[in-house]
């Protein structure tokens, strides 16, 4: 068996245990892709990523993203937790900025104040959702006509269509039918009642094949170009997501020079090697 470097990452929380878990093997040119699908399959986090040397020189390093049923293009969470890994792991980037290579093409990193943001990739597919399409997805959240303010594609990778809805309260008691929803990825984003400013102003959930995400980067960046896009959001604020599950998830979106960054903190909670 192979010896890999391997850390655990706790993403979206600067308190251990209250983000989303992410897996990491550095340096993993040694592992074929089934073996790659296998451990993220034996892992059973949302995301396990591989960290991988860069085939295009503009990028610092490459990341393959998969989760225990297949690979992904792209992916929030994993995007920070991998660069923190490679940073933490020695890596030192060519510019300014870290540059991650991943299937969906180049995604640029920043390091403010202790934390990471990515640039959030633009749409493959956005606009509304098909009426037909809406009606089999809203009975399946338990969901009544009226609660559902709007609805639009956010696809940046993954998959996402989102709802928006009245309250977070709304967001909060949605009670999804998993086999209703039949794999359609969905996230579901409602407003804070009267937020401080070091509150968020916006509650997320995220509704995955047969689970229910933490928190999630891909589906803050594209809900964060619809809700600005439409004028229902500002230019900067701070999201919530995994609430319902016992998770502080807390997510920065802010738009600037045309483009919107996607930030957060990032946490090692397992420093250590992988037998493969």
């Amino acid at each position: 068996m192979a010896i890999f470097s391997f850390k655990q990452v706790d993403v979206f929380s600067s308190v251990p245990l209250k983000g989303n878990p992410l897996a990491v093997v550095v340096g993993a040119e040694g592992l074929n892709d089934a073996q790659m699908s296998a451990f993220a399959n034996w892992t059973n986090l949302s995301e396990t990523t591989f960290l991988l040397p860069p085939t295009v020189p503009e990028a610092d390093y490459r990341v393959r993203i998969f989760t225990p049923h297949g690979e992904l293009p792209f992916a929030g969470h994993p995007t920070l937790g991998t660069c923190h890994a490679w940073l933490e792991a020695g890596g030192v980037p060519k510019g300014r900025e870290v540059v991650q290579e991943c299937a969906a093409g180049l995604v640029r990193v920043r390091r403010e104040n202790g934390e990471l943001a990515f640039a959030a990739p633009p749409l493959r597919r956005s606009g509304p959702v098909d009426p037909e399409l809406m009606e089999k997805i809203r009975p399946a959240l338990h969901l009544a006509p009226e609660q559902v303010l709007d609805s639009a594609w956010v696809d940046n990778g993954p998959g996402w269509l989102a709802l928006r809805l009245s309250s977070r309260e709304e967001v909060l008691a949605a009670k999804p039918d998993f086999a209703a929803l039949d794999e359609q990825k969905i996230g579901l984003v409602g407003p804070w009642e009267k937020p401080s400013d070091d509150e968020p102003l916006f509650e997320l959930r995220a509704f995955s094949t047969g689970y229910e995400d933490p928190v999630t980067g891909s589906l803050n960046a594209s809900v964060a170009q619809w809700l600005m896009g439409s004028g229902v959001a500002p230019d900067s604020y701070l999201a919530s997501q995994g609430t319902a599950l016992g998770r502080a998830g807390r997510i920065s979106l802010t738009k600037a020079d045309g483009e919107i960054w996607v930030g957060g903190a990032v946490t090692t909670l397992i420093d250590g090697s992988l037998k493969l």
